[in-house]
């Protein structure tokens, strides 16, 4: 086995995912663990982190100690907040050195190795984000309250409220808001104590079900994917605009919306070089060799 190892980590709102690769490319191993936006408690947040990567050196026969030499490369959803990544970095870390930087990032450079280009997440979340002439831009990525159009967690925002709304009466219940509603009982106020404590991956995991009423046709499923297709055009169209020469899609949610898409933002989606967790290795090997690409390294 190569001296030299590097950890690449990918961390969403729904689940953390690490990859560990010689210097040489080989690939060693992979884990996985839960939700790692890291504008959630650190300490979950570093479980999710530590659980994934404790998979990925067990897979490669390395013990756990062994992570003290390998440095660390993590995209991660949340850390466009400055504040974010201060409460993450405030706790101590087991590695060689930690990079991180947005998951956009390092889903771009990964999809295009540095070059210019575009890339659009459409997951739990959504972010758009361009690199041209060394210039870095994002559009939307502002959290699921304000922003992240497009993204299962606003997917699953508007199904509760138009299920709402088919319960007032103020639009015609369909398939798809009564198989939401019989969820909570047909109990709009249990639904209401649920929103009080739910996280953008709860919201996310209506996705899949608006998108499966919306293919038969059910009336909310097809305005929902159509609104959530448009929201992902607008960014699309931005990133382009700012003169990326194409654009790469990720996420579980962006094949899926595809589709829906205008034909000439279709045309110019072209496939990635490489995934986020490739990319997050090569924020993680370039920061150590004392590149500038990531955001923050320790």
């Amino acid at each position: 086995m190569s001296e030299f190892l590097f950890l690449g980590i990918d961390g969403g709102g729904t689940k953390c995912r690490a990859r560990l690769r010689d210097d040489k490319g080989n690939l060693l191993g992979e884990g996985s663990g839960g939700p790692s936006n890291i504008r959630l408690d650190p300490d979950l947040v570093w479980n999710s982190i530590l659980t994934a990567c404790r998979e990925a050196v067990r897979q490669a026969g390395l013990q756990e100690e062994d992570l003290r030499r390998i440095p660390v490369g993590m995209g991660a959803a949340g850390a466009g907040q400055k504040s974010a990544v201060e409460r993450l970095l405030s706790r101590p870390h087991p590695f060689a050195s930690f990079a991180i930087d947005t998951d956009a990032h390092t889903a771009w450079l990964g999809a295009f190795g540095g070059g210019d280009g575009a890339i659009l997440i459409v997951g739990t979340g959504s972010c758009g984000y361009g690199c041209v002439g060394g210039r870095r831009q994002y559009v939307g990525g502002w959290g699921y309250e304000i922003s992240d159009e497009g993204s299962g967690a606003a997917i699953g925002r508007e199904i509760l409220r138009r299920t709402i709304w088919a319960y007032d009466g103020r639009i015609p219940a369909t398939p798809l808001s009564r198989t939401v509603l019989a969820e909570f009982n047909d109990d709009p106020e249990i639904l209401v104590d649920w929103v009080g404590k739910a996280r953008p991956s709860d919201y996310a995991r209506y996705a899949p079900l608006v998108l499966e009423h919306a293919q038969r046709r059910d009336s909310i499923g097809l305005e929902l994917i159509r609104n959530a297709a448009d929201e992902m055009a607008q960014i699309a169209t931005r990133l382009l605009d700012l003169g990326a020469p194409a654009l790469c899609i990720f996420g579980g949610l962006a094949e899926p919306l595809r589709p829906w898409l205008p034909p000439p933002l279709q045309h110019a989606i072209v496939p990635p070089a490489a995934d986020a967790l490739d990319g997050a290795i090569l924020l993680g090997r370039t920061a150590q060799s004392g590149g500038r690409n990531d955001r923050t390294g320790l």
